[in-house]
């Protein structure tokens, strides 16, 4: 496809997104939660949710359904929790006593880039941050994920014409998907919104369009001799397992304290997780690994799939693979995100260790994201929080369940978790539907509040015996 073409093609979409969108921008708050709600329902409906999830699976060939299922269920539910009291049309707060008055203002035309690793849940947590901004958005799925992303707009779209809104507020690139069209849309939409691959973030930042990317995963968890063993096992062990590890979120390392580090491998074990030897594992990396690129043939597979392959004897109830690593080297692949159902095994001398094993790691990859932890210690709880770099601390809990969001922690509902400076995104929080709008503030006068130069230096000048010859 040429430039030409593309830009053509691009263009249609975005004038009919942007004649949808100027229409929308005049809907009240009541009108934009019904959009919201009727979009939100096509995901929950149970018998369209499996169905989804079923041609996800089929055409990615990532994942597990039953998993998915509950994936897309869980995470929009929150995410309409999340959004139902929201306020995102008109006036949204009032400051009185600064003299502030803030308004929700649409961005416009949202371009959002989804994964094929989590071609439902992703595209309709965008578009239903979107629409509750009141904006038009255009999806562009990866190739492997065009099918459903077909089906996914459908819906959405039947759900539009079924409240009276304008179809077009959802729509997206037509097959065959390529980095043309995509980076076409990403210039010429208002906002880019990006979940995916370090290559798509990168040309979403260069499209010229503001952009919201955010970064790797390649979660590390540190288990230290307070924590409960057996239920840090299970907790890991569910995570890990879920969806194949698909997710950002899922553990990709454990760093266990010395003190307790036979006892967690047995918990592990009695999770179904299985140690390889070191004869196995230089067997599982050549699989993983054939060329020094992560084989598309054990993403998102069960480990059952995974041994097979690599032809390691294995018990059917095997949920996790383990493999022993005695210090963190670039050139070691099992130290970098692995997206399957592998977890790398570190061991760690005392605490100031486990900090710096996962310093290491993140040094590697995964900067930003965020780090786990199964403790009592709240002190070793903040100290994680103070050195390393991350912009999430799970504590106790399912790391990829929590990360994006749960109903037992505080966290927003998303797919996407910004990772900061460190991962080189603009946002360190759960992307949300606050960054889908503009905000404008009305400013009034107020009582003045300068200070004399005294309030501010006094202690300054006192300290380091300065005797400023004007001190008013």
């Amino acid at each position: 496809m040429t430039l030409e073409t593309a830009n053509e093609i691009v263009s249609g979409l975005v004038r009919r997104a942007r004649r949808a969108q100027m229409k929308y921008a005049g809907y009240t708050q009541h009108q934009v939660d019904e959009v919201v709600t009727a979009v939100g329902w096509k995901i929950m409906d149970p018998a369209t949710n499996r169905s989804l999830s079923e041609r996800a699976v089929s055409d990615t060939g990532f994942g597990c359904v039953e998993d998915k299922i509950t994936k897309n269920h869980r995470k929009t539910l929150g995410l309409l929790r999340d959004l139902k009291y929201a306020r995102t049309v008109g006036v949204v707060a009032e400051y009185p006593d600064r003299g502030l008055v803030e308004i929700a203002r649409p961005v416009g035309v949202v371009a959002a880039v989804v994964p094929s690793t989590n071609p439902v849940a992703t595209p309709f947590n965008k578009t239903l941050n979107a629409l509750k901004g009141g904006n038009a958005v255009i999806l562009a799925p990866s190739p492997k994920g065009e099918g459903v992303c077909v089906e996914v707009v459908k819906l959405m779209r039947d759900a539009l014409r079924q409240v009276g809104a304008p179809e077009d507020l959802v729509q997206k690139l037509p097959a065959p998907i390529g980095k043309k069209t995509t980076m076409t849309l990403m210039q010429q939409a208002d906002l880019v919104v990006i979940t995916g691959s370090r290559n798509n973030v990168c040309a979403g930042i260069q499209s010229g369009t503001p952009a919201i990317g955010v970064g790797a995963g390649n979660v590390a968890v540190i288990i230290d001799e307070t924590a409960d063993l057996k239920d840090a096992a299970i907790r890991i062990t569910a995570s890990k397992v879920f969806d194949n590890a698909t997710s950002c979120s899922s553990e990709n390392s454990i760093v266990v304290l010395d003190a307790v580090y036979n006892q967690t491998l047995s918990a592990m074990s009695s999770c179904g997780a299985r140690l390889l030897t070191a004869d196995e594992k230089a067997l599982l990396r050549q699989t993983m690994w054939p060329q020094e690129k992560l084989s598309t043939a054990v993403i998102a597979k069960p480990s059952a799939e995974i041994l097979d392959m690599a032809g390691i004897a294995h018990e059917n109830s095997t949920s996790i693979i383990m493999v022993e690593e005695d210090g963190v080297d670039p050139s070691n692949s099992f130290c970098n995100e692995k997206l399957s159902p592998v977890l790398a095994v570190f061991r760690a001398r005392d605490f100031d260790h486990a900090i710096e094993v996962v310093g290491s790691v993140y040094a590697i990859n995964g900067a930003g994201h965020s780090v786990g932890i199964h403790s009592r210690d709240d002190g070793r709880i903040l100290r994680l929080g103070l050195e390393l770099p991350v912009c999430r601390v799970i504590v106790n809990q399912a790391h990829c369940f929590a990360t994006g969001g749960a109903f037992d922690n505080g966290l927003p509902f998303s797919l996407s978790m910004g990772c900061g400076t460190w991962g080189g995104n603009i946002i360190s929080e759960n992307m949300n539907y606050r960054h889908y709008i503009n905000t404008t503030r009305i400013v009034k006068t107020i009582a003045a509040d300068e200070p004399e130069l005294s309030d501010i230096f006094g202690d300054f000048w006192k300290k380091y015996d300065i005797k400023p010859d004007n001190q008013s």
